[in-house]
């Protein structure tokens, strides 16, 4: 079981625009034709920000459309916030605040065996590295820069290092990258 920052950003660092757009990573590939089919059989529970949550909210019909249904997951999902948030009907999601470690057990018990996805943002991931917690980062990156946005990963690691394990090309847009968290 592996706690896991699963993401796209853009050459020059930004998961989404400083509106939280993610329009620019759609014409860049086939989400079939990357390791997210694999990766996301294995995932039990998933944690994401109150803004990832309130982009799934503002482009239901997008999701809708290419998954049938306002909510794309079938694992549990904690969505951090220190607001209230509407609910999405018929989604397994349990709003938190606070501490990531606290949520941690509870999120790895559910999983059941299987992996914890941090799907976004960048600070909560950040927050689940600061924590001891995150085991390996996984960033496509893609062939366009954004020039401002919401960074990938606002932290600075320096010691101990990310150790690379893999990267691969997917097509002529995007490059895979993954990265173990060394701890210690």
């Amino acid at each position: 079981m592996k706690t896991q920052y699963y993401t796209a950003t853009s050459l020059d660092g930004f998961i989404a625009t400083e509106d939280h757009s993610l329009e620019w990573l759609f014409p860049l590939g086939d989400l079939n034709d990357s390791s997210y089919p694999a990766f996301i059989a294995d995932v039990g529970a998933l944690a994401m920000g109150s803004g990832t949550y309130e982009w799934m909210l503002r482009n239901a019909e997008q999701v809708i459309a290419e998954v049938g249904s306002p909510w794309p997951y079938s694992q549990p999902a904690w969505v951090f916030s220190s607001r209230d948030l509407p609910v999405i009907e018929g989604a397994d999601i349990r709003f938190v605040r606070g501490d990531v470690a606290k949520v941690h057990a509870e999120m790895t018990a559910a999983a059941g065996g299987k992996n914890l996805w941090i799907v976004g943002g960048g600070d909560l991931a950040g927050q689940f590295h600061d924590a001891g917690l995150l085991d390996e980062i996984i960033v496509q990156i893609g062939s366009v820069t954004l020039g401002k946005g919401k960074p990938l990963f606002p932290r600075r690691v320096l010691s101990p290092a990310l150790r690379l394990t893999s990267a691969r090309q997917m097509g002529s847009g995007m490059a895979e990258l993954r990265y173990e968290v060394v701890k210690g």
